[in-house]
């Protein structure tokens, strides 16, 4: 018996030894792969278990922003694009391209009536441009979910009682602040728009990488809070609330 774990010991031993003195590799050990891969099923960031085009809804909006289609995705950036460049880089007002807007389409119907009486033509029927109703209140329930969404997980942070999600989101809060004092409300817009519609889909292409490096920057953040509170805070005396709320 004593011989056969005195042998498993030496095997033990001369396989610690190979490893090490290899690079590692995907292809060197088949148990490296599989416990890689299970690590990084279980190492996700933020703890998720759903992939990302389910987090983002799984509907046409996470298509668009995970570029499922690329015509639609790019038509999308595109326009948000021109947009952002009328209003920032050419100084051209909401009410001014409205009413260019306006104008133009009546110029537009007003040809297309008297055409026909100055080319001797049967008149042809305007087409009417309806905007449905739908589309409005789709628009203001939408945006009205998403506020309520929001205001509802700030009011759970600020009472859950979770210090560390407490400060995270005051500092979100802080550099959105900051940001935009540097710049206007359209542009801080136009750059989470574009945020969106590439984050996400770099972030599912690379997120092993990404997963490992922000747990690494995870961990060295904690190394330098766990030495912070042993150093620091740890000698801050603390008050009697645990003692009152127990009288």
């Amino acid at each position: 018996m004593a011989e056969k774990i005195t042998a498993e010991k030496i095997f033990n031993n001369l396989v610690e030894t190979l490893a090490d003195s290899v690079p590692k590799q995907k292809s060197v050990s088949f148990f490296e792969e599989e416990s890689s891969s299970v690590t990084s099923r279980f190492n996700r960031l933020f703890g998720r278990q759903k992939p990302v085009h389910h987090l983002l809804g799984g509907g046409k909006s996470a298509d668009v922003l995970l570029w499922r289609n690329k015509k639609i995705s790019a038509s999308v950036l595109t326009v948000a694009t021109a947009i952002w460049v009328l209003f920032e880089w050419l100084n051209y007002h909401f009410l001014t391209l409205v009413c260019l807007a306006l104008v133009l389409g009546m110029l537009t119907q007003f040809v297309w009536k008297n055409a026909s009486g100055l080319l001797n033509v049967s008149p042809s029927k305007v087409p009417r441009l309806v905007v449905p109703d739908e589309l409005f209140v789709s628009i203001g329930r939408s945006i009205g979910l998403e506020v309520n969404r929001a205001l509802r997980f700030l009011q759970d942070v600020s009472s859950g009682g979770n210090l560390k999600q407490f400060l995270l989101v005051i500092a979100s809060l802080w550099a959105a602040a900051v940001i935009g004092s540097w710049c206007n409300f359209l542009t801080v817009m136009y750059i989470g728009f574009v945020a969106a519609h590439t984050l996400p889909v770099l972030y599912e292409r690379y997120e092993d990488q990404v997963d490992d490096f922000v747990y690494k920057v995870l961990e060295q953040l904690q190394g330098h809070y766990r030495k912070l509170d042993s150093g620091f805070l740890s000698k801050i005396p603390k008050g009697r609330l645990k003692g009152k709320k127990h009288e």
